[in-house]
């Protein structure tokens, strides 16, 4: 890279310890004066503004939320006190709500996040949600770690469940509340399950990806001949027919509790609900009501609307057939090290005057898709 700034070093503000394979990226770089939070938990605000004025760059993490980036603008907060430095906030996430866009682009500071590196990790998970929740997997668990089975005596549907793959006797949908990266990487994996046909649906008013649509099913049909297709549909139409729901939309003020009583009465009794994208997408108390009324069968979720204050008496930890995970969609070995790798990478081309390899338009306030 060639940096523009003479023998002056950019100052690099990183909010976490991301190891030392990818911070000697940065610490070993001649144009770069780093500095690390240097413990592995949430960076303190008070440490943050101390250290971030004059900044170049800064790289944050997803629970770097209201308190460090995002601050009411009646106070001081970290764009202020970085100053006319700061040309780069690059997030370790795909998600980038935790960020004041409208702060960056009347400053005219770019946004970096990590698309892409994670899709493979977060299809794994959708796709083991969805096999736990239907096949009663977080109830079957605690009654063999509370040593229960013992006490079993068992009978011809006993612990019996929702079954994920079809059968030609038993064609089975799955359906996709956005249409992305992630929800066509789970899709990949499921029809390998004998999934008999896709629907799904992205932004309200948005268009059918027919071509996606074909090139789809052609494909699938390949693997499965007894695949149907990929289709469009509204948002009634997906929970109807949805044997299984995958929610994988981005969060924001567009899509706050999307899926809402009135989608869940729409719902098979026999379906499962699965989110691994924001907990803000899923109304919590209606999901526990659906759950503890029967209106679905069970439900799998990587998040939860407030998380991490999701206590042992929270309405969804209470539901026997809600499997709850603690957000850990990307968290494997190699998609947080690629995460992490991407993070630098994008404040390294802000600084050396190149593209960015993965770019957040601040132009815009709102959610121009439902794809994640």
């Amino acid at each position: 890279m060639e940096y523009t700034l003479d023998s002056q070093k950019s100052k690099v503000v990183v909010t976490r310890d991301l190891g030392t394979d990818v911070l000697g990226r940065l610490s070993e770089n001649p144009f770069v004066d780093m500095v690390v939070w240097p413990q592995d938990c949430l960076c303190d605000r008070d440490w943050l503004l101390e250290n971030v004025e004059g900044a170049d760059g800064l790289v944050v993490m997803l629970t770097d939320k209201a308190g460090i980036i995002k601050w009411n603008l009646s106070r001081s907060y970290v764009m202020d006190t970085a100053g006319a430095n700061l040309k780069v906030v690059s997030t370790m996430s795909v998600g980038y709500e935790h960020v004041d866009l409208a702060g960056l682009a009347k400053r005219g500071v770019r946004l970096g996040y990590t698309p892409d590196v994670l899709n493979d990790a977060v299809a794994d998970l959708s796709v083991m949600l969805a096999l736990m929740a239907g096949r009663n997997g977080g109830e079957a668990l605690v009654h063999v770690k509370n040593g229960e089975w013992p006490n079993d005596s068992w009978s011809p549907f006993s612990w019996c469940g929702s079954q994920l793959s079809g059968t030609a006797g038993r064609p089975r949908t799955v359906g996709f509340l956005g249409f992305g990266r992630i929800a066509q990487a789970t899709l990949n994996r499921l029809v390998g399950f004998g999934i008999s046909r896709c629907v799904y649906t992205t932004r309200i008013g948005s268009l059918p990806k027919r071509d996606l649509e074909e090139s789809l099913t052609e494909k699938y049909r390949g693997v499965n001949p007894a695949f149907e297709g990929v289709r469009h549909v509204d948002l009634k139409t997906l929970a109807r027919e949805s044997d299984v729901l995958f929610v994988l939309a981005p969060g924001g003020a567009e899509t706050r509790h999307v899926v809402d009583e009135e989608l869940l009465r729409e719902m098979k009794r026999t379906s499962v609900l699965v989110n691994t994208s924001r907990g803000s997408l899923v109304d919590s108390d209606a999901l526990a009501k659906a759950l503890r009324q029967g209106w679905i069968w069970g439900a799998g979720l990587d998040v939860v609307e407030g998380e991490p204050n999701i206590s042992a008496d929270h309405p969804l930890v209470q539901e026997p057939r809600c499997v709850i995970m603690p957000h850990i969609g990307s968290a494997t070995f190699a998609t947080r090290k690629d995460m992490a790798n991407l993070a630098v990478t994008n404040v390294l081309a802000v600084l050396s005057n190149e593209p960015m390899v993965s770019e957040k338009s601040v132009s815009q306030d709102k959610v121009e898709t439902w794809n994640n």
